[in-house]
């Protein structure tokens, strides 16, 4: 009898991987996807109630999108199509809407296009799904490891659940290599803790997984003395983790590195920091986001951060790769472990969106300057006090336009360096008080 995944007819007699072997049979059997497979999954239910409704499913690579989308259309009795946005065009979809729209007038049959790496269809090619979504003719089931928000049309959004695969955990990969050893007829010759270093080393790919275990059962002997991690490493090559520097991955992680710099957690942000780094990330684009860090999330309450973190610039520029990564690595403890303030970033945003509604209003004339008669006759800088001249260096004059009158838009905590600032501000306040300036 042949399964879901052999073509009819044609005996199974080619060598076949053993992740291609091991694809699940049912829904049930997929690894790892359990909040949507399982017995309360939202697929499952889908399945039961007979309502199989358009989706995109968006996940890493090797956590059972095609296999899914399959076995969806044999539970629901649909034709399953399957097409590559890599490699299919306009032409190709027309001819896959009009066979599914004879198969359905002729057959009575529904037909479920799978379309892997759907973010690669430009907004056109989205759109032509649209018509043939809408009247039945089609139930689309899209892959993609790119976020669809992002990626995909509203319009395909809105006609399409999103569902989320995670990444395989230990646990799942544990049950794919229990049943991988059970179609090898024997158990992987490698120590428990070279065990767990695969499942490090498959980073949550389940087909990458299977790969390397095919590999391992192929290269070592039955009766070999188990591999322990340092040999396991060097019997198999560890794999690039996953990240499009132009992609999800890239702001996912900066995004965990700043949420951690901001969370003063200088663990945390010299893990994704590495991360980042592993992965193949560009220095440059890790150091403007410290500077930014130092801007937005520390600004004056320690005054140093900027200066470590374009230091960090300077230092990786002179220096260069892995040299340079140690002043990247100093720069970001720095700045998780700097008083947090973001005194400065909101009075510059209160600044910004009064400039915009006042419009062209003039400043006050005490400070404009008198270069011409005719302005010194109009009082241009009449009254105008030097403040270094001044008792204690301050004149206390309003230097708002006359028509809005004095303003505050920055306060500064009471931590770090803004302590002091904020202990100047009251001390000038105090004295323009006095001063009959206020």
């Amino acid at each position: 009898m042949s399964s879901l995944f052999e073509v009819a007819g044609v005996e199974d007699s080619a060598p076949r991987p053993l992740a291609d072997r091991l694809r699940p049979k049912t829904l049930a059997e997929v690894a790892g996807q359990e909040h949507l497979t399982g017995s309360t999954g939202l697929i499952s239910r889908m399945i039961a109630s007979g309502r199989i409704t358009s989706m995109i499913l968006w996940g890493p690579p090797g956590t059972g999108k095609t296999t899914i989308a399959r076995l969806l259309a044999g539970e629901a009795g649909l034709h399953f199509e399957q097409i590559s946005a890599i490699h299919s065009g306009v032409a190709d979809l027309k001819k896959v809407f009009e066979a599914a729209r004879v198969r359905r007038k002729d057959q009575g049959q529904g037909t479920l296009l799978f379309v892997d790496e759907i973010h690669r269809f430009n907004k056109a090619q989205q759109d032509s799904f649209l018509p043939w979504m809408e009247d039945g003719t089609i139930t689309l089931v899209g892959a993609t490891t790119e976020n669809p928000s992002f990626e995909l049309n509203a319009a395909v959004l809105s006609r399409a659940k999103v569902l989320t695969l995670n990444r395989l955990d230990p646990h799942a990969m544990a049950g794919l290599l229990e049943r991988a050893e059970k179609l090898a007829g024997r158990p992987l010759p490698i120590t428990g803790e070279a065990r767990e270093q695969l499942f490090v080393m498959a980073d949550g790919d389940g087909r990458y997984f299977l790969n390397l275990v095919e590999d391992l059962l192929a290269v070592v002997d039955v009766d070999a003395t188990p591999l322990r991690p340092a040999e396991l490493s060097e019997t198999i090559q560890r794999r690039v983790p996953v990240y499009d520097k132009s992609a999800d991955g890239h702001y996912n992680l900066i995004s965990a590195l700043h949420k951690s710099v901001r969370g003063s957690d200088p663990d945390a942000a010299l893990y994704w920091l590495a991360r980042m780094l592993v992965a193949g990330e560009d220095p440059l684009f890790i150091t403007r986001r410290l500077v930014r860090m130092a801007n937005e999330d520390i600004g004056l309450a320690d005054p140093q951060a900027i200066v470590q973190a374009i230091a960090a610039k300077d230092t990786y520029d002179f220096l260069g790769s892995p040299e340079g990564e140690l002043a990247l690595a100093q720069a970001c403890v720095y700045l998780a472990t700097a008083p947090k303030s973001i005194g400065i970033y909101t009075a510059w945003k209160a600044a910004m969106r009064r400039a915009k509604e006042t419009g062209s209003v003039m400043p006050p004339k005490i400070i404009l300057n008198a270069p011409t008669k005719m302005m010194k006759e109009q009082e241009y800088g009449a009254g105008y006090k030097y403040d270094p001249d001044q008792p204690d260096s301050f004149s206390g004059q309003n230097y708002f336009p006359p028509d809005l009158g004095r303003e505050h838009y920055y306060d500064p905590p009471d931590r770090g360096f803004e302590r002091e600032i904020r202990k100047r501000l009251a001390w000038w306040s105090d004295l323009r008080a006095k001063r009959g300036e206020g």
